[in-house]
């Protein structure tokens, strides 16, 4: 009993760090795709307004 008590908590700490891993890995995905936007506006804006 003891032995299935200690799995459970670690399967439940392990899927908790996953989450929380996995929720770092989309943050990280739409910083990214917010940067390369923006920079894409610069430059659009930048072409625009060039003399």
């Amino acid at each position: 009993m003891d032995e299935n008590s200690e799995r459970d908590d670690w399967e439940r700490r392990r899927l908790e760090q996953e989450t929380k891993d996995e929720r770092k890995v989309w943050y990280f995905l739409a910083y990214f795709l917010f940067g390369i936007h923006f920079i894409a506006f610069v430059m659009i804006y930048a072409v625009r307004h060039a003399k």
